[in-house]
Parts: C-alpha cells; structure tokens; sequence
C-alpha cells in the first residue's frame, strides 16, 4: 500500500505485535476427554476455561495456532451494546426476548470483568461508555426510537448532542458502564489457567468430520481420533453442518482497521456511527500514548472493491475528523451475521444434543463468547439456562426470516452463476510482482499469483466449500469466497474456513 501515512506495507495488527504467544505441540494420538472444543479463539478458550473450572476433562484443538484468526483480528470492545438492534429485537420478537438479550450480554461483560479481577489479568481493561450516533439529521429519529426501547427495557442510558469527539454527531445514545481491553493478553492467562487445571491444547490439528454417536469423535486430518461426551464447534464459521443449513442461514462479513496516532486529543468512550458507510472508534494505548482504532468500510467477503481501495476510504474518513499523525497498524477482520442478527448457541441440530455450536456472532465476538461459555457449559452440565430459547440454532423466525434467507441465498446463487460464466481476459504472463488475479488457462477460469521473487502460482479458483469461485483479495493477499467467505492463501491453503481443503493447485507442466 504505497501511502505515506502507512508505516508498513503488510497489514498487521498491534494486538499480536505486542503480544508474546504460547505454543502448543500438535495431536500425535488417539484420545478421550469429556468435552473436545474445536477452534482456539477468543469462544473457545473462554469455553474451555468455564468447564475446566467446573471440572471437566477437557482438549481444545486449532487447525493453525491459537489466538489467531478473527480473535487477533478484533477490536476488542466489550458491550451489549450492539449497533441499533434493540427495537428491532421488540418488534420482531417481542419485549420479553429483547430483554434476555440484553441481560445475557450485560451478564458477559460483568463475567469478563469478574475473570480480570479474579486472575489480575493485566490486559488494559478499562470500563467506558459505548455511544451510538449519527451526523445525519435524517436518522435522528433512528436514535430516538432506540433510546425508547433503552427506556423500555431499563437500560442505563443518556442521550445527547454534542460528542467529546468532532464527529458532525446530530444525536447520539449513550449505553453507561461498558469496557474495552486487550484481548490476547487476557486470553494468554486463561490459556495458562486451562493448563493448570488439567485442559489439554493440541495446535496444528485439523478436524476433519465428526462420528456421531453416544460418544461422538472427531477425525483429525493425521486420523487421530479424539473420542469425548460432547463436542463443541467454534470454529467461526461450523466446519460440520449436522444438517443445521448454516451456509444458508449465515453470511461473512469482512471490515476494516487503522490504528491511528490523531491529530486531536482523544477522550475516552466507544463510538459507533449508525450511517452509512458505518465508522467506529475506540482507543488502545501504546507506550502511554492513545492509538485510535478507526474501524468500518464493511462489506461481504469477497463482494468488496479493491481491497486496498477500503483502507483509503477509511483513511481519507479519519484525516476529516481526527486527522492523521501516522497509522501504525493496520488490519481486516470477518465476522459471521446470521440472518436475524442473533448469535446460534446449542445444540448443533435438533437431533443431537451431544454436539454443540457457537458462531454467528456478527461484529460482537467478544461479548458473545463469554454469553456462549456459559451458556454452553450450562448445556453440558444439563443445568437449565434462562438464555437457551433465544440463541438455540434450530429456532427459525418466519418474519422476517424467511425473506432475509431468501435475498441472502439468491445472492450466493447470484455469485455462485456469476463465477462460473466468467472467462477472464487476462493471461498469467501479464501479472507482476505481488499481484494476484483471475485469468483463463485452456478455457477455465484460474487464479494467478506471482511472488516478489517472480515465482508464478496458479490455483483452481473453485472454492472447496461449495464450489463458489473465489475473488483476489489485494489488501490482505488471499483469494476470498463471495458465497460462504472461505479464504485460502495465495497459494491455495485455507485461511479461513469454512473450507478445510485447499484450492487445487494448477501446473502448468
């Protein structure tokens, strides 16, 4: 990203900069547990410390290394507040399910904080007020409309005009009392508190499948088996379906981050703008010195401009309102939406209560994994949970889902059709050093990339998902799925599920 107010031309992300990682060996045989927990982000291992807390024998598996992925991707902010979706969830679902929402995602930001204090995790947490705003006095009707159901549903709460920021805020409402911190260092302690109450870590181990039964295993790509009373996929995006229809009901959602040195002096609280194209703020501190945190420009993976083009939007957004000294860090994250915007926590199918899930968590990862530890190791525990109703993946909501899930999937058709009739242009001898894009070999479409060393490779653009064609990402160097948001490197391994094979690899000899 050839920009001079861009330290460094690879993306990369001050939380794993700052942050010296564990190692774990990866799995070399057969094992029994009592929960096997796939996924070793931020849901997992806060799974993995709540039942190991409550005693389980418990094995925690990572396709790559723990605290990768989305977790290092994060913004880190802690909050039920989630953009404007409290009289959504009063109109389409009712008062009552609004408020255990809300309480199940308060309940996580006191549980969080209540593992800080318990562990003295030194993670820089800090407790802040989360603003929602707008700068467009069209949608301050928008903000008053939420600040009814605030009102409704007994939330801490304050409205007000003018922000502590200069941006163009017409109105905005204010959610007290939540928090920001680090998220690696807080999951580096509870990963030493897994390990110290007996859990078990396995890094580089591949699930493949799931043997269903009374004792379900999961098969690793090696062929260890790991044989357990429950399993529990978080995953990001469920590499298992159990014939729960995730890849319909669910879709990826890639955002952008700066990490900026500002102009102004930046006070404290979260700032989530309602508009479109959507901004949010908070700050990290670097060597006593306040980073902002300049996040937006989102968009379905794979459906976006020009990578690059994203982070100059954000960019140019950020010099008119808290102008620019230097951005030192910069970053992309996905997230998964589900199509009413609640997170899927339970049992994976409605004929399996052995075999669990958690994902979807939209752009609130943080929050929704304390909701999900516990509400998980509830459901192992067999102990009645007041939140299980709403986050249960087998609920499906007629109105408005049914409609969502329609739109969502004519889109994913629109892609799948649209991949599979293009016949790019261009040839691989046209592709310079660090570019990457679709070209025609012997009439099928391919994706090329070349190294900074000249070095040319070429994969089978064909998604190992669901066999969408996938899209070159310039920002991030991946090649991106429009339909269910896979990505794979340049040449051809998986990134991001949920996808577990690699792109076909093409040679030309």
């Amino acid at each position: 990203m050839a920009n001079p107010y861009f330290a460094k031309e690879a993306p990369e992300t001050y939380w794993k900069t700052s942050t010296d990682l564990p190692s774990f060996p990866a799995l070399q045989e057969d094992t029994e547990c009592d929960v096997t927990i796939i996924g070793g982000g931020i849901t997992g291992i806060t799974t993995a410390y709540e039942l190991t807390k409550r005693g389980f024998r418990v094995v925690l598996i990572e396709a790559n290394q723990v605290l990768n992925g989305t977790t290092a991707h994060t913004t880190a902010k802690i909050t039920a507040q989630h953009d404007m979706i409290y009289d959504e969830l009063i109109r389409n679902f009712g008062l009552n399910h609004a408020r255990l929402y809300y309480e199940a995602n308060q309940n996580a930001v006191d549980y969080i904080k209540g593992i800080v204090d318990e562990h003295q995790i030194n993670c820089e947490w800090t407790e802040q007020d989360a603003y929602l705003y707008t700068a467009n006095e069209n949608a301050v009707q928008k903000i008053r409309t939420e600040h009814e159901a605030y009102t409704k549903l007994g939330i801490e709460r304050d409205l007000i005009k003018d922000l502590p920021i200069p941006l163009g805020s017409k109105l905005a409402l204010v959610m007290k009392n939540q928090a920001q911190f680090h998220p690696l260092q807080y999951l580096k302690a509870l990963l030493e508190q897994i390990v110290q109450k007996g859990g078990r870590i396995f890094e580089d181990t591949v699930a493949l499948d799931i043997k269903k039964g009374e004792r379900p295993e999961v098969i690793t790509k090696t062929r260890h088996a790991i044989k357990s009373r429950f399993i529990i996929c978080c995953s990001h995006f469920p590499f298992y379906d159990g014939g729960g229809l995730y890849a319909t009901r669910m879709y990826a959602d890639r955002s952008y981050v700066l990490a900026i040195k500002p102009k102004i002096e930046y006070p404290e609280g979260m700032y989530l703008s309602i508009d479109k194209p959507s901004v949010a703020l908070r700050y990290t501190l670097v060597n006593g010195e306040k980073l902002i945190l300049f996040s937006g420009e989102g968009h379905k993976t794979g459906q976006g401009k020009d990578m690059s083009t994203h982070y100059e939007t954000l960019r140019q957004m950020a010099e008119s309102t808290i102008g620019i000294e230097s951005i030192p860090y910069y970053w992309s994250t996905q997230d998964l939406v589900t199509i009413d915007k609640i997170p899927f926590i339970g049992p994976m199918s409605e004929n399996e209560d052995n075999i669990l899930v958690a994902t979807g968590f939209k752009k609130w990862g943080m929050t929704s994994s304390a909701v999900a530890a516990t509400l998980l190791s509830d459901l192992v525990e067999k102990k009645d949970n007041p939140y299980e109703s709403i986050f249960t993946p087998s609920r499906f909501h007629l109105n408005p889902g049914l409609q969502k899930v329609i739109s969502y999937n004519a889109d994913v058709a629109k892609h799948f059709i649209k991949g599979k009739l293009e016949k790019p242009d261009v040839q691989f001898e046209e592709i310079a050093a660090g570019e990457g894009k679709a070209v025609t070999i012997n009439g099928r479409r391919a994706g090329a990339f070349r190294d900074e060393t000249g070095c040319l490779h070429l994969v089978d653009t064909t998604c190992t998902h669901l066999g969408c064609e996938v899209e070159w990402n310039d920002g991030e160097h991946t090649w991106d799925c429009p339909c269910h948001g896979s990505r794979f490197k340049p040449t051809g391994e998986v990134v991001e599920g949920p996808a577990i094979k690699p792109l076909k690899q093409i040679d030309l000899n």
